[in-house]
């Protein structure tokens, strides 16, 4: 086992399978802390990139320095916390300091307001850092991740990409918009998190959805400034007619035959994960070079980790041959018993 422990983040979805997601990863906890994160030793840290079982995981951080404490009982927490993080990092030179709660959901702001007062004194106390703004970060510098909650104070530096989020815990609060449909936050999360392997697509790119029904997708991607062409047997939201840079095509995925070339392609369909994903293949041959895919494989039926890993080798294994590149894969806060794959055309 290691001597340095870590703090991963299993999505409260996949709680009641914790403690076989914890064996398949080598290991052996040590306590929980807030809702989703356990404190843990591995046998082998690689694991967290390298097993299956890593697609379980939000987000994973080495903890290099630990102080369990209740912040709220003790007098002066924001000044000794600092100061003790000083003297533990103050010569590793991070990229950035970000700190956030161990409880991020939490209805009382008290550990949201604590972790923003600790970060903005660590940051009077450390020499000048590079990067300031989360969306700036170097994917693969490291960055200095701080989580402050009831059970005290965890810091440890790792890069945004192996850590596999910008933000601490993994990801960045993004509001569900009730404008059309709260599937507008999971494709903006999921843009985000492809920062961590991609630049972002430019504006004016042209994105084909599949399923697009009832256009929460489609209207968070037209905000954005992207064309989207989009494709259901149902109609769209009343909201997005006549909506600049919206194509919108009344009929069945299964037969729709496309014209022209697109950037990206984007598949959050309902149903048959197979079936969703030979639709994914057969249109990525409408792909530009480096076009990309965001596709949600949906595990419903999938009662066990098990299943559900068999499920994801299955689908990567067609996908790769049949010519798509596996750029990341991930489980993010808006998906429910589902997988976020990202793959390249290339």
């Amino acid at each position: 086992m290691t001597t340095t422990p870590w703090l991963i983040r299993i999505p409260d979805v996949f709680a009641p399978f914790a403690p076989q997601i914890l064996e398949g990863l080598g290991a052996r906890p040590r306590k929980a802390l807030g809702s989703d994160y356990h404190l843990v030793d591995l046998a082998d840290p690689s694991a967290l990139e390298d097993s299956e079982w890593s697609i379980f995981i939000r987000w994973a951080l080495p903890v290099d320095h630990a102080w369990p404490c209740c912040p709220q009982k003790m007098d002066g927490f924001v000044e000794k916390a600092a100061q003790g993080i000083l003297k533990k990092f103050g010569d590793r030179a991070p990229q950035a300091i970000f700190t956030g709660p161990l409880l991020p959901g939490a209805p009382h702001p008290y550990y949201k307001h604590l972790a923003t007062n600790l970060r903005g004194r660590v940051l009077q106390l450390f020499p000048t850092l590079p990067v300031a703004d989360v969306e700036s970060q170097d994917p693969e510098a490291g960055t200095l991740f701080a989580l402050v909650g009831k059970e005290g104070l965890y810091c440890g530096i790792r890069s945004p990409r192996e850590a596999n989020g910008f933000y601490p815990g993994g990801t960045k609060f993004i509001r569900q918009s009730e404008a059309i449909s709260r599937a507008g936050a999971k494709i903006a999360e999921a843009l985000h998190y492809l920062k961590l392997h991609r630049p972002d697509l430019p504006a004016g790119a042209h994105w084909l959805e599949l399923g697009a029904s009832p256009g929460g997708m489609t209207a968070e991607l037209l905000d954005r400034g992207y064309r989207v062409t989009a494709i259901d047997k149902a109609a769209l939201d009343a909201r997005l007619d006549r909506a600049p840079g919206l194509t919108f095509v009344r009929g069945d995925v299964d037969t729709f035959q496309p014209k022209g070339e697109f950037d990206a392609l984007l598949c959050d369909m309902n149903g048959d994960p197979r079936g969703s994903l030979r639709q994914v293949v057969r249109l990525s041959k409408s792909l530009r070079p480096g076009g990309k895919i965001v596709f949600t494989l949906k595990a419903a039926g999938a009662d066990t980790p098990g299943e559900m890993l068999e499920l994801l080798r299955a689908a990567e294994a067609y996908a790769t041959a049949s010519g798509l590149e596996l750029i990341a894969r991930t489980h993010l806060t808006y998906n429910r018993q589902e997988f976020t794959l990202f793959f390249e055309v290339g």
